[in-house]
């Protein structure tokens, strides 16, 4: 039985929580995106590697933090079920802010030999933990306090936390690329990891404020000792949900990277364009994506979030292939505008995936339920993207068809996987199933 939504949560003070903490946590972590594209190969591997097997390495160190995220859903998701959605997002702000700190003391592999590699992994591991935990707490403390038809919108304010971290990170590398090539390599690309210190200290502020989620209130009042364990009861009960949640999330995850970290080295090794314009376009893409995030998340309350979000996928089916087009032509204007198409139609599905998610699991298990759905995606679709792009560009002779071809591919999968969760969320509406979210998320049939 779901437990019914008590308490006097705040929807606006929730939501600030839940962008603010997700802003800190994706800035950390995108800087570390953004960073392994651009200069951990020069930093913390040999001079006299091949630099094709460099960059494979950089973008390792960046894939090894997934292969714990779905650990730290696991674990967060279980703390957060039995215990409490708010001390899960104060603990897994701190060990974020920590290790991004600690990155930018990091020693050089010239200075230490492989030691620097190994101490970028285990606090890139550190990381993985800390987000598989993040995104799903910050998210239902957002949903679950939201007011009635409005589901969509609130949770889209944990989305953003994307589009700023994504903003605050490349501006702050755009920012220190001013100080030239020589200088960005030596010390400048360690600022932003530094800066996260003074961001975390902000986020504690926000989220000890932070009221418990009227949700939790009422699970506190009807838990049973025999209760299953919540991953017991998700993997039993509800793991179509997951299933379909993991398909329909892989191009907001995967896709991302396809189209930011990757990018980045298939124009520097393939096309040569200055990192500087590629990386003030992706400013400009993560402004944009900041800006209509909320309103698209408005349009899914209106229309209903899976229409919203199968739209956008489609339109990264037209673009995908435009978007590596274009960096061959050298072309600020159109490089920067099919950036900036690119990001709009994405944008589409990262705001209503949160209520998506969250209304497809009971209140009981709902953090372990979203988190365990988007962490698997991450560590499927997300981390190892990169990679397998290059790899795959590289089998090509460096042609961008394959990698084209892969995020078309995704994206279509996404609008199936996307469909049948609609279809099972009418199914359980029909059947009479109410996981205590009704009313705060719009669904179409």
């Amino acid at each position: 039985m779901t437990a019914p939504a008590t308490g006097s949560a705040n929807p606006r003070r929730a939501a600030l929580a839940a962008l603010v903490g997700t802003s800190i946590e994706w800035y950390d972590f995108y800087a570390f995106a953004t960073a392994a594209a651009i200069v951990f190969n020069d930093v913390f591997f040999p001079a006299d590697m091949p630099p094709l097997l460099r960059t494979l390495s950089s973008f390792g160190t960046f894939a090894v933090g997934f292969l714990l995220r779905p650990l730290g859903g696991i674990v967060f998701g279980h703390i957060g079920d039995r215990i409490g959605r708010k001390k899960t997002l104060v603990t897994t702000l701190l060990m974020m802010g920590i290790a991004s700190f600690c990155i930018g003391l990091l020693p050089t592999y010239a200075q230490i030999g492989a030691a620097a590699p190994a101490l970028l992994i285990v606090l890139r591991l550190v990381q993985g933990i800390a987000i598989g935990g993040e995104w799903g707490g910050a998210v239902l403390v957002a949903v679950e306090s939201a007011p009635k038809g409005k589901a969509t919108f609130f949770g889209s304010f944990a989305q953003l936390g994307s589009s700023v971290g994504a903003l605050l990170s490349t501006g702050a590398f755009s920012l220190m690329n001013l100080f030239g090539s020589s200088a960005f390599h030596s010390w400048g690309w360690r600022v932003p990891f530094l800066l996260s210190a003074v961001l975390v200290g902000v986020g504690l502020v926000v989220r000890l404020r932070l009221e418990e989620s009227p949700a939790m209130a009422g699970i506190e009042k009807q838990r049973q000792p025999e209760d299953k364990l919540p991953i017991v009861e998700v993997l039993q009960k509800d793991w179509r949900t997951v299933l379909f949640g993991v398909l329909g999330l892989a191009t907001a995850t995967g896709g991302y990277y396809l189209v930011t970290s990757y990018l980045l080295a298939y124009a520097d090794d393939h096309a040569h364009v200055s990192q500087s314009m590629l990386l003030n376009g992706l400013t400009l893409a993560a402004f944009l994506e900041l800006v209509v995030t909320p309103w698209l998340s408005l349009l899914g309350d209106r229309i209903g979030a899976h229409t919203v979000v199968i739209a956008g996928l489609a339109g990264v089916v037209v673009l995908a292939v435009p978007q590596f087009l274009v960096v061959h032509t050298g072309s600020t204007l159109l490089i920067w505008g099919a950036m900036l198409a690119m990001r709009f139609v994405m944008s589409a599905l990262y705001g209503p995936m949160a209520a998506i998610l969250a209304e497809g699991f009971d209140a009981r298990v709902r953090y372990t339920g979203i988190s365990l759905s988007y962490q698997l995606c991450n560590l499927v679709f997300g981390g190892f993207s990169p990679i397998i792009a290059a790899s795959l560009s590289a089998a090509a002779g460096g042609s961008y068809w394959p990698v084209a071809a892969l995020l078309m591919v995704v994206s279509l999968i996404g609008i199936v996987s996307i469909s049948r969760l609609r279809a099972r969320r009418s199914a359980l509406l029909t059947a009479g199933t109410d996981h205590g979210l009704t009313g705060r998320v719009t669904t179409t049939v």
